[in-house]
């Protein structure tokens, strides 16, 4: 049963976030996400498990830095006028960065991994999805330089993929695979915020399944997706993994094809070709779990296996996104 103080600070964060959107000033702003922050400490917190307090200490302390570096560029961008200094670009510069540690893009993304690897699946899929919203908007109201912009995308494309080659651990894969997609939401933003709104939709819709069959299984390393005794859920599981790799014809595929499309009608094709080339790495290693878990059965099973009801609630929320793709593909 959920908790009360769960749904009340659950409705807190989500109001932090709202507020942070539609502010007028960057100092309301940052006011709302110091609430988005503290409601979601207090979510991350998991009963008899230390790991969550050490993931909560690690959050709070980067996202502290972040919080004091935009709100020292707010005040700095605020007093500038009354120096006839014109600092636009240095408080840009700071602003950005802070906000792309919040969000965990790299080369600022050494607390993420660390944070999602000793939560719960709940807090991972919060994590993952809705606390990236405000940030991108926030992203998308400031006037970046276009270095800048590069270096952030294509260090997230690079390191998303190339750290999560040597992992085993599922929290940290999949946090490594949000890295790498933000590169994709971040260029999208450079081209039409309704290209990030849809590729953002089908992300958190994949996320979503992934977490929940994850999360129901009990699986939180590579060895136990072995032990699923259920083929049909086995099996759509990994087309879903697939999906968010961006295999087509499946769903995830289609927004990295439209976002694809824009970048090179802008001609950046230099970072249209980084992307997709790190983007297969991070496919690959979704086809070594897909191949070691189709072809390998292991007899001793490590996790409990759930009821029939549930399976097949799994089964048919993990199938409708993928026909639901191929539909799309087909018109």
């Amino acid at each position: 049963m959920t908790k009360f103080f769960k749904l009340l600070f659950l409705s807190t964060l989500m109001l932090g976030s709202m507020i942070s959107i539609s502010s007028i000033s960057w100092f309301c702003s940052w006011i709302g996400l110091e609430i988005n922050l503290l409601s979601f400490i207090t979510i991350m917190k998991t009963p008899n498990n230390k790991y969550s307090t050490e993931s909560i200490s690690k959050y709070f302390l980067t996202q502290a830095m972040a919080s004091f570096v935009l709100l020292f560029a707010i005040i700095l961008y605020t007093n500038s006028k009354e120096f006839n200094f014109d600092l636009n670009s240095v408080t840009s510069t700071f602003m950005s960065s802070a906000i792309f540690m919040k969000m965990g893009a790299a080369p600022l993304h050494f607390w993420f991994p660390e944070v999602a690897s000793g939560i719960s699946w709940n807090s991972n899929l919060i994590l993952l999805t809705w606390q990236k919203i405000a940030p991108m908007i926030l992203i998308s109201y400031l006037d970046i330089l276009p270095n800048l912009m590069i270096l952030f995308i294509v260090s997230s494309s690079i390191m998303g993929s190339l750290m999560g080659m040597n992992q085993t651990c599922m929290r940290k894969i999949m946090s490594y695979s949000s890295i790498n997609h933000m590169s994709w939401m971040i260029s999208s933003t450079l081209c039409s915020m309704n290209t990030w709104l849809l590729y953002f939709m089908i992300y958190s819709l994949m996320n979503t399944v992934i977490i929940y069959t994850m999360k129901m299984w009990k699986i939180n390393f590579i060895s136990q997706i072995n032990s699923i005794k259920n083929n049909s859920s086995k099996i759509v599981f990994m087309m879903n993994l697939l999906s968010l790799g961006g295999l087509p014809p499946f769903t995830g595929f289609v927004p990295k094809w439209i976002t694809i499309n824009q970048l090179s009608y802008n001609s950046m094709f230099f970072l249209t070709f980084v992307m997709i080339i790190f983007t297969l790495v991070t496919l690959f290693f979704y086809l070594r779990i897909s191949f070691s878990t189709l072809t390998l059965f292991v007899n001793n099973s490590m996790i409990l296996k759930p009821k029939n009801n549930l399976t097949s609630s799994v089964v048919v929320l993990t199938t409708l996104p993928i026909l639901v793709s191929l539909a799309l593909l087909l018109l």
